[in-house]
C-alpha cells in the first residue's frame, strides 16, 4: 500500500494535545502506532510537552474568568453532513462579524492554551497550515472559520474522529457521532467540556457563537441539553455528490492524520454507515428543536444565490442585522468567483445502485433522484 503525505506533520490536530492526555490516549489505544507513523507521533509528543507548559500558566490565569463567563445569546449551530456545503455556509455568516463570533482553527486544535498562545504561535506556526484546504481548495489558516469537533476530541477524547487516527479502532470511536449508547458519565464529560470551550470563546470575543461542526448533525438532542434555545440551520446536498466527495476527502486529507496504516477496504462502507447513523438521529431528533429556532436549506440554493439564502435565514430564525452586513456579504460573494468546485467521474452503477438502496430514506426526505 502506497501511503500518501507520509511524511507530512501538517493538519494534524492532535499536535494541539498536552502530554499527560497523550499519554492517556496512546495507552487506549496500546501504543499501537504503526512503524510508518513513528515520526508524527514523535512530533505530537513534542508539541504535548509545550502544551502542557502553556495549558497550566493558562488555567492559573483564566479559569475564574472563564467560569463566570456568561453566553447571553445562544449559539447558532450549522449542520449538515461532511461535502455538503457546510464550510461555505460557515464562510459566509461568519463574514458578519457585528453578530457572530465563530471558532477559528488555532483556537480549535488549541483549546487549553489558545487564549494565551494564539498571538505568537499562530504566526510562528502559519507555515503548518497549508493556504488551502487538501479535499477542495477552499481557503485556509489559523483564522479562518473552523469546525469545532476538534476541541472537544482532545478535551474528552469523545469523537469519532479518533477512528481516523486509530482506524483499528474505528468501531469504538464510531459511538460519539451520535452519543447513543454512550455512558451518562461520558455524555456529561462532553456537554461540560463543550461549555467550557464555548466560555472560552465567549470571554474572547462575546458576540453570537456560530459554530459548525457536521457531527452535530446527529447531536440535536445533545445540543439542546447543553444550550435549549440555540438555533439551527441544516444544509443538505446530493447524495451521490456526497459520496463521491467524500471519498475524496479520504483519499487526500485523510491521509495526513493518520497514526495506523487505513484499511481501504472500508472507505465505502464507513462512508454509507455514518450517513445512516447521523440522518436516522437526525431525523429522530428534529421535533426537538422549538419551532422558529430551525431552517433548512440545500447545497444548491447556496451555490446559485448565495445573497438570497443567506438572507433567508435571518428571516427564518429571526436574525437582526442583514441589511447592515448584505454589502460585506456581497463583496465576499463576488470574491469567490473564480472558484472551481472539484469535478468526479459519474460513479459506476454497482456503487450508484448501493448508495441509493442504503440511503433511499434521504434521497426522498429532500426530493433528490436516485
Amino acid at each position: 500500500m502506497r501511503l500518501k503525505h507520509r511524511w507530512s506533520l501538517g493538519h494534524n490536530y492532535l499536535a494541539g494535545i498536552t502530554a499527560g492526555d497523550w499519554l492517556r490516549l496512546l495507552r487506549a489505544n496500546r501504543f499501537a502506532v504503526s512503524p510508518a507513523y513513528w515520526h508524527r507521533a514523535l512530533f505530537i509528543s513534542a508539541t504535548s510537552l509545550v502544551n502542557s507548559y502553556y495549558r497550566y500558566f493558562e488555567n492559573r490565569q483564566y479559569h475564574a474568568e472563564i467560569e463566570a463567563t456568561q453566553l447571553d445569546t445562544p449559539p447558532l449551530f450549522i449542520l449538515g453532513h461532511w461535502r455538503s456545503g457546510t464550510t461555505l455556509l460557515h464562510y459566509l455568516l461568519a463574514q458578519d462579524t457585528d453578530n457572530f463570533s465563530f471558532a477559528n482553527t488555532y483556537q480549535v486544535v488549541n483549546p487549553y492554551t489558545f487564549l494565551t498562545t494564539e498571538a505568537t504561535m499562530s504566526r510562528r506556526f502559519a507555515h503548518l497550515v497549508p493556504p488551502t484546504r487538501p479535499m477542495d481548495d477552499m481557503q485556509q489558516s489559523f483564522t479562518t472559520p473552523q469546525e469545532d469537533e476538534f476541541a472537544p476530541l482532545l478535551l474528552t477524547f469523545c469523537s469519532l474522529y479518533l477512528g481516523i487516527s486509530f482506524p483499528q479502532r474505528e468501531k469504538f470511536y464510531s459511538r460519539y457521532l451520535t452519543f447513543r449508547g454512550v455512558s451518562g458519565s461520558e455524555r456529561e464529560r462532553w456537554k461540560r467540556q463543550f461549555l467550557w470551550f464555548c466560555k472560552k470563546l465567549t470571554l474572547r470575543n462575546p458576540k453570537r457563537l456560530l459554530l459548525k461542526s457536521p457531527a452535530h448533525t446527529a447531536r440535536i438532542r445533545l445540543l439542546l441539553e447543553v444550550f435549549p434555545d440555540a438555533r439551527f440551520v441544516h444544509i443538505h446536498r446530493d447524495p451521490y455528490r456526497v459520496f463521491q466527495s467524500q471519498r475524496h476527502f479520504f483519499d487526500t486529507a485523510g491521509w495526513y492524520t493518520y497514526l495506523q496504516k487505513p484499511n481501504l477496504d472500508r472507505i465505502d462502507d464507513g462512508i454509507l454507515e455514518r450517513y445512516q447513523q447521523m440522518y436516522d438521529a437526525y431525523f429522530e431528533d428534529l421535533s426537538r428543536i422549538p419551532q422558529g429556532h430551525f431552517c433548512e436549506v440545500s447545497f444548491r440554493e447556496l451555490e446559485d444565490d448565495p445573497l438570497r439564502t443567506v438572507r433567508d435565514i435571518y428571516e427564518q430564525l429571526a436574525l437582526p442585522g442583514f441589511e447592515s452586513f448584505e454589502p460585506k456579504l456581497r463583496a465576499y460573494v463576488d470574491s469567490l468567483a473564480g472558484y472551481r468546485k472539484n469535478t468526479f467521474a459519474p460513479l459506476d452503477p454497482a456503487t450508484q445502485q448501493k448508495v441509493a438502496d442504503h440511503w433511499s430514506r434521504y434521497f426522498e426526505a429532500w426530493g433528490y433522484h436516485k
